[in-house]
């Protein structure tokens, strides 16, 4: 959360000229609700399994896009599989002080909405860090480029 998935892969599908797909905006759209009230009526688990299948049919459905997935995406097995078998996965990896500070005035983040985000925030790098560098084809560090300069370098990275 908050490491620029979002903002930054619509600039990379912009300059490579490919559809953006963001996951959590497509299951707020299909849904007709928020992702905080989904986590309210159907727990966390009832999100993931809702974030699994739209995963498996974006992937199914397009050859060829940029996909900004919902943060804890790589915590199911089933997910980091399909992201493994699929294309380049780019993690973009920013410090917890950086994740904290985008992060802090956001009240759309039904994880964070605890009494201590910063602690949660550790708690959640801990546990998904590792998951992402099992699946990253390319790890990107968001903490001091603007937007367009990740782009650039995840473009760059790409060898397109």
């Amino acid at each position: 959360m908050g490491s620029g998935k979002s903002t930054v892969g619509k600039v990379v599908a912009n300059l490579l000229s490919l559809p953006f797909l963001d996951m959590d905006q497509i299951i707020e759209e299909r849904t007709g609700a928020d992702i905080s009230w989904i986590f309210d009526v159907e727990g966390e688990s009832g999100f993931r399994d809702r974030e699994q299948q739209l995963l498996s049919e974006l992937l199914d459905a397009h050859e060829s896009c940029v996909i900004a997935t919902g943060g804890g995406v790589v915590e199911r097995d089933a997910n980091r599989s399909l992201l493994s078998g699929r294309g380049d996965v780019v993690y973009l990896n920013a410090s917890l002080s950086q994740l904290a500070q985008r992060t802090a005035k956001d009240k759309k983040r039904p994880l964070l909405q605890v009494n201590h985000p910063k602690q949660r925030i550790k708690e959640l790098y801990q546990r998904r860090d590792p998951l992402y560098r099992e699946v990253a084809d390319h790890i990107i560090d968001t903490n001091a480029g603007n937007p367009k300069a990740v782009a650039q370098s995840i473009v760059s990275s790409l060898n397109y």
